[in-house]
């Protein structure tokens, strides 16, 4: 068999869930070729899929060293370190990866652009454009966009939201309830879900809460893009942007008038078949438009949808959960990826400032784990002060969060969901807000439950919030009832609809005039 077929088969081997056998097809594979970049990358992801981060990462250095000018390879290479929480090379191989995209040239489409792996990284508004441009261009190569169709009245404007993850999923988790909110009279609203039927209640609820719920898993990007336009769709609304298992290229055939990226990734899609990116003032400030692919429309408030029916569970005991009863326990459930030399720095100066704080880390498996044991000691920290969660559902992690004190932010990417996990659960969160809208989302959240004062600007300033609401304990509990209240701003979900809503026929009232996007400032 020749490479090629074994690298075809194992990735077909992956996909089913069998990266094992994909990963001993593939050492055939780099046997009989063991220059083959694809080969690597494939055997990486493999890799990947059976949690072998490290592995994975020294898969993805082959091709990075074969082909230093690849923004994919330099990207996949430095993603997968982080995911093994190893930063022995990281400012090495994040200059390969700026380096590489810095010497693409305008209008290139030759290979993905690698944008998610940015933005857990120190980046530059303009680098975020770049990469998703590349890859933005890269994925819909080969598409054509329908005939035009004109914008016509009608008296219920027809929206359509499209995803992979209308099912136990951290976006389903904060539309549900905007979903049922949407007024009825005045809007159609359809879900179009690439994704998988988990069976689960969440499911069940985000497809009751749309009038038609349209299952494209089966079609290509050219095909779901003829579903919507047969739809008669006026704005199509894409939930992913570019993470994974994005249909974002089915916007470049433009199904519908007025095209909108939203909610999914924390940036501006770079794509030119995409007319708006909806923020908020915090996120995606007017002065940030040069940086945007898109047109910036603002809602007066945060961004993100909340769910008035989320409310945790009983919860287990600290002991059950390896926590001791009387520390302090400082919460960072944030996936292992998002954490950088200076972010782990300011967590063990906190923890050397406060010794009866445990660290509840969310795990990202064995090989990590072990790895910020070993930074943890080499800054002068026992290890055993480390807690490592292991991922379970929604509902159980919701439950397990309320056992934490405070939860301490991660950045240059924050906590997205994770903030509104952990609000939810009634714990603070301190965020250091950035100049990027991976690191303003925290900020615009807290900003919506008038938790301003979680707020920080400098890693300097982190500490020092931590530290006080740490030693605070009367402090805390304030925060902890300010959140149990239910803050308005934050969980108002009828008065977030009809914002969403507004913002919407302002979108659609432009496209009727025959007028180009344009800002829309909240």
């Amino acid at each position: 068999m020749t490479p090629a077929a074994l690298r075809r088969q194992a990735e077909a081997l992956r996909h089913a869930g069998r990266a094992a056998e994909a990963v001993d097809l593939l050492l055939q594979a780099l046997a009989l070729a063991p220059t083959e970049v694809d080969t690597y990358l494939q055997l990486g992801f493999a890799l990947q899929a059976l949690g072998l981060h490290s592995q994975a990462a020294e898969a993805f250095r082959t091709p990075a060293l074969l082909e230093p000018g690849s923004v994919m390879a330099q990207g996949y290479l430095v993603h997968a370190t982080q995911k093994a929480a190893d930063w022995t090379q990281l400012d090495a191989d994040l200059a390969a990866l700026r380096a590489a995209l810095a010497a693409k040239p305008a209008g290139a489409d030759d290979e993905f652009g690698m944008p998610f792996a940015l933005v857990g990284l120190p980046h530059s508004r303009q680098e975020l454009k770049q990469a998703a441009g590349l890859a933005s261009r890269h994925v819909a190569r080969g598409l054509r966009p329908l005939p035009p169709r004109r914008p016509e009245a009608r008296q219920r404007l027809r929206v359509g939201y499209l995803s992979a993850d209308f099912h136990a999923h951290a976006t389903a988790a904060l539309m549900a309830d905007l979903l049922e909110s949407h007024n009825r009279d005045r809007f159609d609203v359809r879900l179009y879900s690439h994704g998988p039927d988990d069976g689960s209640a969440l499911r069940q609820r985000v497809r009751g809460a749309a009038e038609h719920f349209v299952d494209v898993t089966p079609l290509d990007l050219a095909a779901t893009a003829q579903r919507i336009r047969a739809d008669g769709i006026d704005i199509l609304v894409d939930l992913k942007g570019h993470t994974a298992g994005s249909r974002l290229a089915a916007l470049a055939c433009r199904p519908a008038p007025v095209q909108v990226s939203w909610l999914g990734f924390p940036g501006t899609s770079g794509a030119g078949y995409v007319d708006y990116v909806i923020g908020d003032p915090v996120v995606t400030p007017l002065g940030d438009a040069a940086d945007y692919s898109e047109c910036i429309a603002q809602l007066p408030r945060c961004y993100q949808p909340q769910d008035r029916q989320r409310r945790p569970g009983a919860a287990p005991s600290r002991a059950q959960l390896g926590l001791r009863d009387h520390a302090l326990v400082l919460l960072g459930a944030n996936a292992v990826y998002k954490i950088t030399p200076p972010l782990w720095a300011a967590w063990m100066e906190v923890l050397r400032r406060l010794p009866e704080a445990q660290l509840w880390q969310l795990s990202g498996g064995d090989q990590a784990d072990a790895r910020l044991r070993d930074a943890a000691a080499q800054a002068g920290i026992e290890p055993g002060r480390l807690v490592f969660m292991p991922p379970v559902g929604m509902d159980e992690h919701l439950a397990r969060l309320q056992q934490a004190d405070l939860a301490l932010d991660s950045w240059p990417c924050n906590g997205h969901t994770t903030t509104s996990d952990a609000l939810a659960a009634g714990v603070p969160v301190v965020t250091l807000k950035t100049n990027g809208f991976p690191g303003r989302v925290a900020a615009s959240i807290l900003a919506a439950a008038g938790l301003q004062s979680c707020v920080t600007l400098d890693a300097g300033a982190y500490v020092e919030r931590v530290c006080a609401l740490g030693r605070d304990g009367a402090e805390r509990r304030a925060l902890h009832e300010r959140i149990a209240s239910r803050p308005e701003g934050l969980y108002d979900t009828p008065r977030f609809a009809r914002e969403l809503e507004a913002l919407y026929q302002r979108m659609w009232e432009r496209a009727l005039q025959g007028l180009p996007p344009a800002a829309l400032p909240a």
